[in-house]
């Protein structure tokens, strides 16, 4: 009973106007920083770059996504219903472009990172106090390599995807940049530290993905814009010490 009632106050509060107000309060000072001049410089790269159908999706998108994963540094569950609407929304620019991974990998982020917060709240709950990192306990060769094996098995996986089924004119970069952002989203939904090196090494393939796919016309540059602030998020983790998942005491 206790569950369905946690559960039904989770779906109410994505309703209510002051949730996104409280889950907007307690960000650290460089976070707001970047948000703001974030959104605006998505937006003005929007507009330099001409208004249309699929100008006004990637600006959705982009403004979404980038306060998603601010929300998700700050450990805050609002990157729950953010990410859950900008990662459909991308969706639909990724298949417009012919980057089909990327597609794959929004769709993970929605069943690994944006569900769980909706649907499961007390998984969302104190998820500063449960981060760890990869070699806590002395199990630290083994789990990494671990994760490399789960890296190269998607990433095969992914590369015959894109050469076999769907056919992407850019499948190396393509199954790459999506592999690390998968193996990125299973650390970060088991709370592993190590998931914003993922991250990072995802933000520049992005870049690079979505800069190849600007110069070969199959997109504009804002989501390459995009992915160089998402790329100065993930460096907060980093340097912020006020950010939990690069500084909280290790567990010997």
């Amino acid at each position: 009973m206790e569950n369905n009632v946690e559960q039904t106050i989770a779906w109410c509060d994505v309703f209510k106007p002051h949730w996104y107000v409280t889950q907007m309060k307690g960000w650290t000072t460089r976070s707001y920083v970047l948000l703001l001049f974030g959104l605006g410089t998505i937006f003005g790269m929007t507009v330099a770059s001409g208004i249309n159908e699929l100008a006004i999706f990637t600006l959705l998108a982009g403004m979404l996504g980038f306060t998603c994963t601010l929300s998700i540094t700050n450990a805050k569950p609002l990157n729950g219903i953010l990410g859950l609407v900008s990662a459909l929304i991308y969706v639909v620019v990724a298949i417009q472009a012919k980057n089909y991974n990327d597609v794959m990998l929004q769709l993970t982020y929605i069943v690994l990172l944006d569900l769980p917060v909706l649907l499961m709240p007390s998984w969302a709950k104190d998820v500063d106090k449960k981060v760890r990192f990869l070699h806590e306990k002395g199990n630290g060769l083994r789990n990494w390599l671990l994760v490399l094996l789960f890296f190269v098995v998607i990433t095969g996986i992914l590369y015959y995807s894109d050469t076999h089924i769907f056919i992407s004119p850019r499948p190396w970069v393509d199954s790459i940049a999506a592999a690390i952002g998968i193996t990125g989203a299973f650390l970060t939904t088991l709370r592993f530290s190590e998931s914003y090196y993922c991250w990072t090494i995802q933000g520049i393939m992005s870049v690079v993905l979505w800069g190849l796919t600007a110069v070969q016309g199959d997109a504009n540059y804002v989501l390459f814009v995009t992915y160089i602030l998402y790329l100065t998020n993930d460096l907060l983790a980093f340097f912020d010490k006020n950010v939990s998942w690069f500084h909280h005491k290790k567990v010997a």
